[in-house]
């Protein structure tokens, strides 16, 4: 199945629990003031992936990493795609935490909301508000809701992914991660 993709870290340390692959889905329309990554919104941006061919990738790194995380732009905005890929990550004992927008209430009423929450083991769910800015323990502002899904992860896990990291791949370039992690570095 088709979805349209921002990027993809296969190692990242500073958006979950863990050592965690991470999807950032491309489209967003909340249109959160502030929102600090405004290249993830155009629909038409990013490019064209598979979900099987990323699952793969996923899968081959499972020996290595403890779970997947997925953001956006806004990835319940693409609901049938987020569904397949976590069923096809479904039985791999990758832990599966998804950053959203919307809130929990909301979910339950998207299509196929309540089914994607059952492949899911935290969610951390809300609109961005830049007024309420906290960029720790995982949330970007203290609005959003962090939603423990099953009792794979606890509170204090969360709270202990570094609020940012810098990623030197091997081929030189420079991946910047994390809860807005450049605004400001004495967070």
């Amino acid at each position: 199945m088709n979805l349209r993709l921002h990027a993809f870290e296969p190692a990242s340390r500073a958006n979950g629990p863990g050592l965690r692959a991470v999807v950032w889905f491309q489209g967003c329309t909340l249109g959160c003031p502030g929102c600090f990554n405004p290249a993830t919104h155009d629909l038409r941006g990013g490019s064209e992936s598979d979900t099987v061919c990323l699952a793969a990738e996923i899968l081959a790194s499972a020996p290595q990493i403890d779970g997947i995380s997925i953001s956006g732009g806004e990835p319940f905005q693409q609901p049938d795609a987020l569904l397949d890929l976590l069923t096809r990550l479904a039985g791999s004992g990758l832990s599966r935490l998804v950053f959203t927008g919307y809130t929990l209430d909301e979910i339950h009423r998207c299509r196929l909301g309540p089914e994607i929450l059952r492949h899911l083991d935290v969610l951390i769910a809300g609109r961005y508000d830049a007024s309420q800015r906290v960029a720790k323990g995982l949330l970007g502002s203290s609005n959003q809701q962090i939603h423990l899904l099953t009792g794979r992860h606890n509170l204090a896990e969360l709270a202990a992914a570094p609020p940012r990291e810098l990623i030197l791949h091997r081929d030189g370039t420079i991946t910047g991660s994390g809860i807005h992690p450049w605004r400001h570095l004495t967070d």
